[in-house]
């Protein structure tokens, strides 16, 4: 209401200030791609009409940043599927393939992914698997029954080792930003980063 119709009170949502504005999250993926855009009708149409809240979670999901839907390796997809035999993995984000897994045999899965790689794909196939997009998953299992929601490691982007206690504080083991810290030994190496120079932290 018009602030100077009578009877008219309280705050005005209409020009609410960013500090007192309480929805934090994404309403929509900030992603231009069609493909995505597509995958969030159906969700929405699919969390709406079902009390699943497997549908609700990959609405969620879909709407993530890249950084928050971190990529899976097949050595974890199979280490994470281990006695889950005829369920389908789903992955709201990249598959990619780890040369250092040897077992292909465990890599027999049904994997449903917004995006895998071509070599993680050839092993899955290879090994008499099947590779299926979210729509074909919506068709199959439109609550979710049957299925393994999974996702990568959030923590293991190399961003996140510069993060907490300030480098050289004591008991901090996070990793200074330095100029080519690995190749030199005179940048924040010497006195007190190592025994024999002083003291170390």
């Amino acid at each position: 209401r018009p602030p100077h119709v009578a009877g008219a009170m309280g705050f005005d949502k209409g020009i609410q200030s960013a500090g007192k504005a309480k929805t934090r999250f994404r309403k929509e993926p900030k992603s231009e791609n069609v493909y995505i855009k597509l995958l969030v009708k159906l969700y929405r149409f699919l969390a709406r009409r079902t009390d699943s809240k497997f549908n609700a979670v990959i609405l969620k999901r879909l709407f993530m940043s890249r950084s928050n839907r971190p990529p899976l390796s097949v050595s974890r997809l199979a280490k994470f599927m281990k006695g889950k035999q005829g369920k389908v993995a789903v992955v709201v984000g990249t598959i990619t393939d780890d040369i250092r897994f040897f077992q292909d045999n465990d890599l027999k899965l049904t994997v449903c992914c917004l995006r895998i790689t071509d070599r993680a794909r050839a092993r899955i196939t290879a090994a008499g698997g099947e590779v299926i997009t979210f729509d074909q998953l919506a068709l199959r299992a439109p609550t979710g029954s049957n299925c393994v929601l999974l996702r990568g490691p959030l923590k293991a982007r190399e961003v996140y080792k510069h993060f907490g206690k300030a480098p050289g504080v004591p008991h901090s083991s996070t990793k200074p930003y330095t100029r080519n810290s690995e190749k030199s030994r005179k940048f924040e190496s010497a006195r007190g980063r190592r025994g024999s120079c002083g003291f170390k932290v």
